[in-house]
C-alpha cells in the first residue's frame, strides 16, 4: 500500500467465514428429512400391522413401502437404502436453502445505498474515504458488494486511474462468478450420488429377489400357491426398483431447485456489478 493510501483508508479486519452456518443448515435439513420419513414409515407400518388383511393394504402403507422400504413381514427399517437417500436429499436441500438465503442477503446489500445514486455527484480520490468507512467490517465483509467496493476504492486511491479501477471491477466480477460455480460442487456431487445409491439398491434388491426365486417351495401343488409365491417374488422386485424411482425423483427436484437458486445468486452478482459501475466507476475522476 502506498503512503497516500495508508493515510486515507483504514483496512478492516477479515470477516468471519459462513461455513459454520452452512453446515448447520445442511445438518438440520438432513436430520429433518430423515426424521419425517422415519416417523411416516414407522406410523404406516404400525397402522398396516393392525388393519392389513390378506396382503391388501391402504395407500399409506404402499407409499411407505415406496418411500422408506417398509416391509411388513421383516424389514431392516429404519436402516434402509431409501432412508440413506432421504438423509442425503435433506443435506442437499439444506445447502440450497443456505445458498438461497445468501442470494437474498446479497440483494439486500443494494438497499443500503452505500454509494451516491443521484445524477450529479462526482468522486475524487479524497472523496472516497467516507464511503469506504461506511462499508463496515465484520459480518458484512462476506458480501460481494463490500468486497468489490473495497478493492476498487483502494485501487483508485493508490493508482488514481479510472481505467485500472474499471479493470479491477471486471476482474472481480469474473472471479466471483467462478466462486459461485465452486459453491455448487457439493450439490453436484449429491445429484450424482443419490441416483448411484438408488441403482445400488436396485441391484441389491434384484440379487435378493433372484436368490429367493431359486428357492422354489416343493409343496406348490395348486394354482393359488403358485400365485402367492409369484406375488412374493414380484413384490421383492418392486421394492428393488423403488430405490431407483425415489432416487430419480429426488434428483429431479434438487436439479430444479439448484437452477433456480444459482440463477438468483448470479443475478444478485450481476446487479452488484451494475450498481458499482453506475454509482462508482462512472463517477470517478481525477484532475490532471
Amino acid at each position: 500500500m502506498t503512503e497516500s493510501t495508508a493515510g486515507l483508508i483504514d483496512v478492516p479486519s477479515e470477516a468471519p467465514q459462513p461455513g459454520a452456518a452452512r453446515r448447520t443448515f445442511m445438518l438440520a435439513w438432513g436430520a429433518a428429512a430423515l426424521a419425517v420419513v422415519t416417523v411416516f414409515g414407522g406410523g404406516a407400518k404400525l397402522v398396516s400391522l393392525t388393519v392389513l388383511s390378506e396382503g391388501e393394504g391402504p395407500a399409506l402403507a404402499q407409499a411407505a413401502v415406496t418411500l422408506a422400504d417398509v416391509l411388513f413381514e421383516m424389514s431392516a427399517f429404519p436402516f434402509t437404502i431409501q432412508n440413506v437417500m432421504w438423509l442425503i436429499f435433506g443435506i442437499g436441500l439444506g445447502d440450497l436453502h443456505f445458498r438461497s438465503r445468501t442470494a437474498r442477503r446479497e440483494e439486500a446489500q443494494l438497499n443500503l445505498k452505500l454509494l451516491p445514486e443521484d445524477e450529479e455527484t462526482l468522486l475524487r480520490a479524497q472523496d472516497l474515504q467516507p464511503y469506504y468507512r461506511s462499508i463496515k467490517s465484520g459480518d458484512t465483509g462476506e458480501f460481494f458488494l463490500h468486497k468489490i467496493l473495497r478493492r476498487v476504492i483502494l485501487q483508485f486511491q493508490s493508482g488514481r486511474s479510472v481505467d485500472q479501477a474499471n479493470s479491477l471491477l471486471n476482474s472481480s466480477l469474473e472471479l466471483f462468478h467462478h466462486e459461485i460455480e465452486l459453491r455448487y460442487n457439493l450439490i453436484r456431487y449429491i445429484l450424482w450420488v443419490i441416483p448411484t445409491i438408488g441403482f445400488i439398491g436396485t441391484v441389491v434388491g434384484i440379487s435378493f429377489a433372484l436368490g429367493s426365486a431359486g428357492d422354489v417351495p416343493e409343496d406348490l401343488t395348486n394354482r393359488d400357491e403358485v400365485k402367492g409365491w409369484m406375488a412374493g417374488l414380484t413384490g421383492d422386485l418392486g421394492v428393488a426398483f423403488n430405490t431407483t424411482l425415489v432416487a430419480l425423483v429426488m434428483s429431479a427436484i434438487l436439479v430444479l431447485i439448484q437452477h433456480i437458486v444459482q440463477a438468483r445468486e448470479e443475478q444478485a452478482l450481476n446487479r452488484v456489478g451494475q450498481y458499482c459501475l453506475d454509482n462508482l466507476i462512472n463517477r470517478l475522476y481525477e484532475k490532471s
